[in-house]
């Protein structure tokens, strides 16, 4: 039964006594009233709201709102994924929130989220990235090993198909060091690469903490490193990888180098139709955000919903940009 059946009791008797005295117009009102008090209540943290990816899995928990007139959705986020601190406060607030019904996190910091989580009793969901506590009824996401993975071993194709390199070698510029979706990615890469015959420069990894102006350093430093240029750039996100293709553009070692991102963004689809970026491992993060609700939704309702619900991928290349770019446009309503 949910919390608030104390107040619909008393707004039943509330109405009782309006009717009784001829006030149907207010007994209407109240009724209206009581309806949207008794919504299911979902508190949605995100790692940040300041990029296009955590734009469209708003997009999608604003849908899944739109499309249920009995649940209300809070979205928040920090300004940066370096704001520890920022989301922690935000959990925090939502966890002291009788109001909140079930919690959709996409941590930071998984151990943390952990913590602050441990003997919560009203469900919890993990979003984007997971976090390893019993108190989570589903992670919603996308298998970031498997998915790195995959665009790797579509990286390595295309750079023996180029027949420029005589050694297929990768070098990441990472993310935020110690971060689980950071990590996975890169396990994923390191598989896609070496069992595909090529060679990932572990110890050449370049950590640009998920921004752009960083990754721009990052790649100087590797053509430093590097001027006669490396089969593979590979980047944590789309904005690292695009950033990394300007640092490089006008260096002759680096003409025929595979840059590979991730995330899909519609800024590396138009790289992409542009001929700069090669091709980036895409997420639905549009699809993220509605199925993280909904499985909420469900849960609250009594069903019994996956561990894991898969918001699948795919690789972006010339051939699909177009439509990518025209899909994430419409989410966005642009």
């Amino acid at each position: 039964m949910k919390k608030r059946t104390i107040s619909a009791l008393l707004t039943i008797l509330m109405l009782l006594t309006l009717t009784a005295c001829g006030g149907d117009s207010q007994a209407d009102t109240a009724g209206g009233d009581a309806a949207g008090d008794d919504a299911y209540q979902l508190s949605v943290i995100l790692k940040t709201t300041a990029s296009e990816h955590w734009q469209l899995i708003m997009a999608g928990c604003r849908a899944f709102e739109a499309e249920h007139p009995d649940v209300k959705i809070e979205v928040v986020g920090p300004a940066s994924e370096t704001s520890y601190d920022d989301q922690q406060n935000m959990i925090e607030t939502a966890l002291n929130n009788p109001d909140v019904d079930a919690l959709i996190i996409a941590p930071l910091q998984s151990e943390t989220a952990a913590n602050l989580i441990s003997g919560e009793e009203r469900p919890v969901f993990a979003m984007d990235t997971n976090i390893d506590a019993p108190e989570i009824v589903s992670f919603i996401g996308t298998g970031n090993e498997e998915a790195a993975k995959l665009g790797a071993t579509e990286a390595v194709a295309a750079a023996k198909a180029s027949g420029h390199w005589d050694k297929i070698e990768c070098i990441e510029i990472a993310g935020v060091q110690g971060d689980a979706t950071n990590t996975a990615r890169m396990n994923g890469y390191i598989a896609g690469i070496t069992e595909n015959g090529g060679t990932f420069l572990t110890d050449e990894v370049q950590y640009a903490n998920a921004v752009a102006d960083q990754a721009v350093v990052c790649m100087e430093a590797v053509i430093q490193t590097r001027p006669e240029g490396v089969a593979i750039v590979c980047a944590n996100n789309d904005d690292m990888a695009v950033a990394a293709v300007r640092a490089a553009e006008g260096q002759p070692g680096y003409e025929h180098t595979i840059f590979l991102g991730f995330d899909g963004s519609t800024g590396a689809c138009q790289a992409i139709l542009d001929g700069d970026l090669t091709m980036s491992v895409a997420q639905k993060p549009y699809e993220m955000g509605y199925l993280a609700c909904q499985a909420a939704y469900e849960t609250l309702q009594g069903n019994k919903v996956e561990s894991f619900i898969d918001s699948q991928i795919e690789v972006i290349t010339p051939e699909n940009a177009q439509a990518r770019i025209d899909a994430v446009n419409a989410y966005l309503g642009s």
